[in-house]
């Protein structure tokens, strides 16, 4: 009789523990379905919450249907309970296990800005005001606190952040964009500073930024900035007046309005380099790394002035007479789809850019 109720106590037990394995492994096996979302969807993680009020979490947004699941796998598999604090995007198709991997790995969601070469940094500015992801801490910042809190306290702010694609979180506020955008541009310049050629008219690494700004406005054509870069070097060497309309434009501010007359080169400002010798004070725009590259790499020969073709392109003259051809054919009767910049790649539309 004693054998019989032990064989039965253990048959129960056996039964009992299978009946919970099967119940633990079918819920656990509900975590790697895939979950059906109509779209992508943001899930943020905030600091110092716990594994199991995430797991509440996931339950409340829809992605399991019991949180008990997700903190039984957080139980059976410690190394997955450590969750990264922040926002993640989570697409249809990924299973409750790949959602906790991404928080472990710390996958969180980061967006994108883009500052263009030649832009200014008042567009800068007007780019990270409008972006409806990023943080704000310095909308009514002068510019003067922005250069203090990038480490610049005195300092012009033009051509001084780098013009490229950054990537940010939900976290990060628009003053850590400008840092980052100073540094790398800090970053870059020393870099291509330290490989310039020789004899350059330039004193000092800012003075290269202020020709890089010209050359960036003066062409859109990556093969010309070069030969750009070379005809103003010739020209500083030789005393002659750089004579480019992109630092007239600048030098107008508000009061340009798409074109420039003969009285706007003849009006003296700071940056009219029809009316000032050598280089304007500052930079004029945010200069990418080629039109660096290309003020302190000018290209050799013998040519003196260049003039737009109409095509984005330009005509380089070696002399005065030459030049003036140039500018009969080309300037004076334009052609009628005239552009100063290159038709961009994606679509064929002429782009201009004075």
């Amino acid at each position: 009789m004693f054998k019989k109720l032990i064989v039965v106590v253990v048959s129960f037990a056996f039964l009992l523990g299978s009946g919970l394995g099967l119940w633990l492994w079918q819920g656990l096996q509900t975590l790697e379905q895939p979950v059906p979302l109509e779209e992508s969807v943001l899930f943020t993680v905030p600091k110092g919450a716990s594994y199991d009020q995430v797991a509440r979490s996931m339950e409340q947004a829809g992605f399991v249907n019991d949180s008990l699941w997700v903190r039984v796998y957080g139980r059976l598999n410690p190394d997955q309970a450590s969750l990264k604090a922040g926002q993640y995007e989570f697409s249809s198709g990924l299973s409750g296990v790949e959602m906790i991997r991404k928080m472990v790995a710390g996958d969180i969601k980061h967006w994108q800005i883009q500052f263009i070469e030649g832009w200014t940094f008042g567009e800068m500015r007007q780019a990270m005001a409008s972006n409806g992801r990023l943080q704000k801490v310095t909308t009514d910042w002068t510019d003067e606190r922005i250069m203090a809190a990038v480490g610049a306290e005195g300092d012009h702010p033009e051509g001084r952040f780098f013009p490229d694609t950054y990537l940010f979180t939900e976290t990060e506020t628009d003053l850590d964009l400008y840092q980052r955008a100073f540094r790398k541009m800090e970053r870059v310049l020393e870099e291509e500073w330290e490989t310039r050629a020789e004899d350059l008219p330039y004193d000092t690494p800012y003075e290269a930024l202020i020709m890089a700004s010209i050359v960036e406005r003066e062409t859109g054509a990556v093969h010309e900035r070069g030969d750009v870069a070379g005809v103003f070097v010739r020209r500083l060497e030789k005393g002659m007046r750089l004579q480019t309309d992109p630092t007239v434009i600048y030098g107008m501010g508000d009061k340009y309005k798409g074109r420039i007359t003969r009285n706007d080169l003849r009006t003296y400002t700071r940056y009219n380099t029809y009316r000032i010798d050598g280089l304007p004070p500052t930079p004029i725009a945010l200069p990418g790394r080629e039109a660096i590259h290309a003020a302190l790499h000018p290209a050799e020969g013998d040519a003196l002035y260049f003039v737009a073709r109409g095509d984005g392109t330009h005509k380089f003259s070696r002399t005065l007479s030459e030049h003036q051809k140039a500018v009969r054919e080309f300037q004076l009767n334009r052609r009628s789809d005239y552009r100063s910049s290159p038709a961009p790649a994606n679509d064929g539309e002429p782009e201009d850019k004075p």
